[in-house]
């Protein structure tokens, strides 16, 4: 968390903050490009609000010297705008806003502001971050294009589902929702998934996750926190489900219904 679901919710809450003269900044003196945000952004406008994977991107007016800042919440980072939260609170965060937190804060000439508010500080901040190193978004993404990466990908397809130069977005959580729906098994090696199984995969996850994101993220699923924490029988066939770690991250599986080749 936040996954490319909340970073969604995320530039949907920024959109509040388009067309308003920014006065100043307070940022995080750790980040990288904290000096060149301090002098850039006073007295500039945010015009747009888009995401690409799990990065909120707020591009500039014309004269700002920047075209794009972009916005990374790492694992615990929320977005605030007028004091409303675009989430109230994060799976195995604080729901707290300390403003001890805010890792970055953007003020308006209206008195309200934008902050990035973040306990761990793992959010990060820049100007016009290259995009070439990601692969399509995870809403967007096509059977064609995991055919062709599928192929010559030995590791654990969920391993390169989470690659983010293979597809752009996808989070631990909304992994294991996507691949337990359509009956695909985690450790299984991409280049064994039969195309049946990649053309629903691809079919059914836009669908079932814009569902997820109208309920509130990666968090609602089926495989939600409470059934990753208690570890219950399958919901779908009662069968005992399994605690794995593939690609260095928790992976909750059924062993009966998610075989490849096998119809969901």
């Amino acid at each position: 968390m936040p996954e490319g679901l909340e970073a969604e919710l995320y530039r949907s809450g920024a959109e509040r903050a388009l067309d308003r003269t920014i006065t100043g900044v307070t940022i995080d003196g750790r980040q990288p490009w904290a000096a060149e945000i301090e002098a850039v952004l006073p007295g500039a406008t945010f015009v747009a609000a888009r995401r690409i994977g799990k990065m909120v991107l707020l591009d500039l007016g014309r004269a700002a010297g920047a075209d794009t800042l972009s916005l990374h919440f790492g694992m615990t980072g929320r977005l605030i705008v007028d004091d409303v939260a675009a989430i109230d609170s994060l799976e195995y965060s604080s729901a707290r806003d300390d403003a001890s937190w805010d890792r970055l804060v953007v003020g308006f000439e209206d008195g309200g502001a934008l902050r990035v508010n973040d306990p761990r500080r793992w959010a990060r901040f820049e100007f016009d971050p290259p995009s070439d190193r990601l692969g399509p978004d995870f809403l967007d993404v096509t059977a064609d294009h995991l055919l062709t990466v599928f192929a010559r990908r030995r590791a654990a397809v969920k391993a390169v589902l989470l690659d983010q130069a293979v597809v752009a977005g996808y989070g631990n959580m909304s992994v294991d929702e996507v691949l337990w729906q359509t009956g695909v098994c985690p450790l299984a090696p991409a280049r064994d998934i039969p195309v049946d199984d990649v053309v629903r995969l691809v079919e059914f996850a836009p669908t079932h996750l814009i569902g997820m994101l109208d309920r509130g993220g990666s968090h609602r699923g089926a495989i939600d926190p409470e059934v990753r924490a208690a570890l219950p029988p399958c919901p779908r066939d009662g069968t005992p489900l399994r605690r794995d770690r593939v690609g260095g991250r928790t992976t909750i599986w059924c062993p009966h219904h998610q075989v490849a080749g096998r119809p969901s």
